[in-house]
């Protein structure tokens, strides 16, 4: 049975976006300013000077400039701004998938941390954390009144370094307590299953171990279907924000013999790039069916595009978030690091998905349930989607349009409830059939 879940892993997810690897502090020459540009400066310091002397209360410096510089960035697009040295140690951390933690699955039940599931072999499935414990206390702190991001922060620490546990457990009559030594935790970012006859891939984000997750995922489910017996794979890229652009380039090519994967093009012309596929299918050209939906971003889309545009697989479910644009690091020294929106990513026919998306071969709504569109405040008749074109600010797509990008990002927690799944392995049964499965090579696909 395949589990879909709204979890929080012990680390921050990247958020909506595909990342360059981290270039030097001067990777790219401004213009000079002009003389109006310095005034405009000298002002700025004018006003500095007067908060830092006149405002009612004493303010923080490093407060007011960090705020200031980060005005500036998110004034530019929602995906540019400043990261002080906390948070881009953090944000390395993610991108690597790796950190000193417990290793743990959790969410969030009636204020407790709950437990999903500990990994295997990890320090807390050693020390004896069961699925479905309650964490009540963290080191004597209580666990009431955080938020679930800051409990995990607070989990995770320097690798042999020691956190207390006050766990709430069903059947207990009294709280366990564990002392856990922390160790290098590997977040995974693939899940996969056997279904049968199909091979099922999940990819929660894109990290440095995707591609290595990936591959193992499909040597697993050579080794447990035959090869004649095996009817394809689906990709699901659902609820994936993003990540490496390298990462989803080198997923890309797992499913392609050549061909142009995706192109980032920036200010000027001759800062175009093109990424192509290598020689090789990982699969053995069997048939793919990936799955979007509002929540699949950037990276995601970047691999849903190019496999829907050079007719490797067919997309199935709904309109995606429309992120299209590249974010380079920048360091700063010890002051922490530069998010930069730095290129626009085009598939590989050329389309721009800023601000529209990724748009579904085959389109496959995943209705929200009563109770869910009630707490949300959903009335009826009402169609609730959130995309990048609905971000203040954004960088307006070449093809975007009044539709917009996005759709709702619901998945199920039941396989069974699950439309858009269900229709994925029918399509690569034969259960059911549909003229865009599988994609058909003709005059206007993408010359390989």
């Amino acid at each position: 049975m395949i589990r879909k879940l709204s979890i929080l892993f012990a680390g921050a997810l990247l958020g909506a976006t595909a990342m360059t690897a981290f270039v030097g502090p001067h990777a790219g020459v401004a213009n000079a300013a002009g003389s109006d540009t310095y005034r405009q400066l000298a002002i700025f310091g004018d006003v500095f000077e007067r908060v830092r002397a006149q405002y009612v209360d004493v303010p923080d410096d490093q407060k007011l400039i960090e705020t200031a510089i980060n005005g500036m960035l998110t004034s530019l697009d929602p995906h540019s701004s400043y990261m002080n040295a906390k948070e881009t140690a953090d944000m390395r951390t993610e991108t690597r998938g790796e950190f000193g933690g417990l290793g743990i699955e959790v969410t969030m039940e009636n204020e407790l941390v709950k437990v999903v599931s500990p990994f295997d072999g990890t320090p807390a499935d050693k020390a004896g954390v069961l699925a479905g414990d309650l964490i009540a206390e963290i080191n004597g702190e209580q666990v009431r009144g955080l938020t679930l991001a800051e409990a995990v922060e607070k989990m995770k620490g320097e690798i042999g370094s020691s956190v207390d546990l006050t766990i709430i457990r069903d059947g207990a009559t009294q709280p366990v307590r564990l002392s856990i030594q922390r160790a290098e935790i590997k977040v995974p970012s693939v899940r996969h299953t056997v279904e049968n006859d199909v091979g099922y891939i999940k990819l929660l984000r894109f990290n440095e171990q995707t591609t290595s997750g990936m591959e193992e995922a499909i040597a697993d489910i050579k080794a447990k279907i035959p090869a004649d017996k095996l009817k394809g794979y689906v990709l699901d890229l659902r609820r994936n924000p993003g990540g490496l652009l390298d990462e989803a380039v080198s997923v890309s090519d797992a499913f392609l013999q050549n061909g142009e994967i995706v192109s980032t093009r920036g200010r000027n012309a001759e800062e175009t790039r093109r990424y192509n596929a290598r020689s090789g299918d990982d699969i053995d050209g069997k048939p793919v069916v990936v799955l979007v939906n509002g929540g699949s971003a950037s990276a995601s889309e970047i691999v849903a595009g190019a496999l829907q545009d050079q007719k490797r697989a067919t997309v199935v479910g709904s309109r995606s978030f429309g992120k299209g644009s590249v974010q380079t690091i920048i360091p700063l020294g010890a002051n922490g690091a530069l998010r930069l929106t730095t290129a626009l990513y085009y598939t590989p026919s050329g389309a721009s998905i800023q601000g529209r998306g990724i748009v579904p071969d085959i389109e496959v709504d995943q209705p929200l349930p009563d109770d869910i569109k009630a707490q949300m405040g959903i009335k009826p008749g009402e169609d609730p989607k959130f995309g990048e074109a609905s971000l203040r600010g954004h960088i307006k797509g070449v093809q975007e349009n009044e539709e917009g990008s996005g759709s709702l990002d619901y998945v199920p927690p039941e396989a069974k409830d699950d439309l858009q799944m269900q229709y994925a392995f029918e399509l690569l049964r034969g259960t059911k059939t549909n003229a865009a499965f599988p994609p058909k090579q003709d005059s206007a696909s993408i010359a390989n």
